[in-house]
């Protein structure tokens, strides 16, 4: 019996038409066995149709045309000149409806019927006894309909959103990944110490970005034990020459995006120690403030022309992704030098932690 419910109301759901058909018979008979007069039920239905009529039509004047034609495009004047005229002329229609429609349906006998210039001009009957009933469901089904817009809406946004990080996740440069293996498969042919152990960061790396950066936000901890392996890793494609220095003063608790910490500094290994000849430098700094964590990376590059310096393009990737995870609690600052290129981040990190 549940699953045949189940069945019912998945139909109904993906049918647009049907959805609004149900809804209004169901109100329609809502209305008629919760009225708490002692007339009979097919007396009640046939008064309920004089006003359900009326609803249903201004309903669907107010969503789908009044309010988004004139209100949602902030043309006031229009939209209450319309909807005080469509009151007006709604409240009549449904007591028309009643006087020379339903009455001499259930009351049979010839009687004296209202007639249609006073129903017209009896505006303050029109306002007491219809105006409220009509507009009280209408006011009803635009609830409902800005409701499921707004949960539809966001349902999109948060599917976007995922969608995009997804895109952006997956656009981190896999040359780490290709330099890495090649790195480990040359230690390997030396029979180098270091092999297993480069193996084991590596392994801790992937199991890190493939199966723990599922969730919009992960604890810092996570991030800076994956920094400190990622950094070991690299050293190994380069000699002496190359000084990295990571300092943080955080709380591990805190709870950032995931990767958006890594992107940065992979940025300054490829655009600064993979560009540089000399003796490139990089210096990486987390540090907490409050609610404020502040990330700086500051790497040496190759003597070239300011604008090409740092690899700015490639951070074009972290900042999409700093927009749709901190829009209005992050700021992101590019200082390029012609042998230098520094990236401080800022995040309010109040809201994510544990």
């Amino acid at each position: 019996m549940i699953q045949i419910v189940k069945n019912i109301f998945s139909y109904i759901k993906n049918r647009r038409v049907l959805k609004h058909v149900v809804f209004w018979i169901v109100l329609y008979l809502f209305l008629i066995f919760s009225d708490a007069s002692y007339d009979p039920w097919w007396v009640i239905a046939i008064a309920r149709a004089s006003h359900i009529i009326p609803q249903i039509i201004v309903s669907y004047f107010l969503a789908y045309w009044l309010i988004p034609k004139f209100l949602f495009s902030k043309k006031y004047i229009e939209f209450a000149i319309y909807a005080i005229l469509s009151a007006y002329v709604m409240c009549a229609f449904s007591r028309t409806l009643m006087v020379h429609v339903a009455e001499p349906l259930f009351r049979g006998a010839p009687f004296e019927q209202e007639p249609i210039l006073e129903i017209l001009t009896d505006w303050k009957k029109l306002i007491r006894g219809y105006f409220f009933t009509i507009y009280s469901i209408a006011f009803f089904f635009l609830l409902i309909k800005l409701s499921l817009e707004r949960m539809k809406e966001q349902s999109l946004n948060k599917e976007k959103i995922s969608t995009e990080l997804k895109l952006l996740k997956a656009q981190l440069n896999p040359h780490f990944l290709f330099n890495t293996l090649n790195n480990i498969y040359s230690l390997s042919v030396i029979n180098s110490p270091k092999t297993s152990e480069s193996i084991g960061k590596l392994s801790e790396i992937l199991d890190y970005v493939l199966y723990r950066c599922d969730q919009k936000y992960v604890p810092l901890s996570g991030e800076i034990t994956l920094l400190k392996n990622y950094i070991s890793l690299e050293r190994l494609r380069y000699d002496e020459r190359l000084k990295v220095s990571f300092t943080h003063n955080v709380s591990p608790h805190i709870k950032v995006a995931p990767l958006i910490l890594l992107s940065i500094v992979e940025n300054a290994f490829k655009h600064g120690a993979g560009e540089d000849s000399g003796s490139p430098k990089i210096t990486i700094d987390l540090q907490q403030k409050d609610e404020i964590l502040t990330f700086t990376v500051f790497n040496t590059t190759a003597n070239q022309p300011k604008e090409n310096a740092g690899g700015a393009i490639g951070l074009e990737n972290i900042k999409k992704q700093l927009e749709l995870l901190y829009s209005n609690t992050h700021t992101i600052t590019l200082e390029q030098e012609e042998n230098s290129f520094q990236v401080v981040i800022t995040l309010k990190t109040a809201a994510h932690e544990s």
